[in-house]
């Protein structure tokens, strides 16, 4: 039990340090592409601002980040039951906050601020009634569900993001959220780790919605940042990353709470994403591409 929270504490400060700095390099793209007029009709970042954005050196410090937080989270959600393993590493969300005052320059109103310590109560009452994790064996079934699950929420979660445009950042935000959930689920159930078999492992379908569920979270997330408050895109995924694998934890992988605290673990996972859901309200701030468009003009009017 120690371990894993260790780790997911790990976890969750690799996340929130390169979900800035993901920030900072997606800004720096999306104010380019305003300033040369070059945004979709629906007023979003083109797939070539994205893929640009990737390639900032804050960017990719910041996905270095993200794959050790990966791997921490991994372990986490083998040692820790996934409710309390994703809601830990889904604090992030405290990270990102803070550093984004230094980095992004952006200030927290003080409903920011009480749904952050929420969030922090919540994560203490979580870790005060999470008993021991369940099984990690899935019916093969389950296996094959969650990566045509993953396949439909990234190709159609991109589609509806793509057709939102620059009022889609809490849609992506919550999309890339699920995405994690989904690979969080994967790591859980995969077969082939204890005992280690190449073979199992790469026959199994939960390695390749990991892999999908992934690269298509992190590709969602790089729009929402680009289009919108980081602090509230942020927000919307730890909603996505947490109720899920929270749930598919409790109904199917035997996870549970130390007898006689079931209660305060529900009022723990409710106040967690009640207050997550509340940052990405109040913290919204009506996309960075109009913002950085409005600084272009600014920066020429005053040449």
């Amino acid at each position: 039990m120690i371990l894993g929270l260790v780790t997911a504490v790990a976890a969750s400060v690799c996340y929130g340090t390169g979900s800035v700095l993901q920030a900072v390099g997606a800004r720096r793209s999306a104010r380019q592409e305003a300033a040369d007029g070059t945004v979709t009709e629906h007023g979003g970042p083109s797939l070539a601002s994205t893929a640009k954005a990737a390639v900032t050196w804050e960017f990719i410090l910041g996905t270095v980040l993200d794959f050790i937080g990966f791997g921490l989270g991994a372990l986490a959600a083998r040692l820790l039951p996934l409710f309390l393993s994703q809601t830990i590493i889904s604090a992030n969300l405290v990270i990102t906050a803070v550093l984004s005052i230094k980095l992004l320059g952006l200030r927290l109103r003080q409903l920011e601020w009480l749904s952050i310590g929420i969030l922090c109560s919540a994560l203490v009452l979580l870790a005060v009634a999470a008993g021991p994790e369940g099984g990690h064996h899935a019916a093969r079934e389950f296996h094959w569900a969650l990566l045509i699950g993953s396949v439909v929420l990234i190709a159609g979660g991109s589609l509806i993001v793509r057709r939102l445009g620059s009022s889609g950042a809490i849609v992506a935000g919550l999309l890339s959220g699920l995405g994690f959930g989904a690979l969080g689920i994967g790591v859980r159930i995969l077969d082939g780790i204890e005992p280690f078999s190449i073979t199992a492992l790469l026959s199994d379908p939960a390695l390749y919605a990991i892999l999908i569920a992934g690269i298509g979270g992190m590709y969602l997330h790089t729009v929402a940042l680009q289009v919108g408050s980081v602090n509230g895109a942020t927000a919307a995924l730890v909603v996505g990353e947490t109720v899920v694998p929270g749930a598919v934890g409790v109904l199917w992988l035997g996870d549970s709470s130390r007898p006689g605290l079931a209660w305060l673990a529900v009022l723990g996972f409710v106040l967690a994403v009640v207050s997550a859901v509340g940052v990405a309200y109040f913290g919204e701030d009506g996309g960075a591409i109009q913002a950085a468009a409005e600084e272009e003009k600014k920066a020429k009017a005053a040449h």
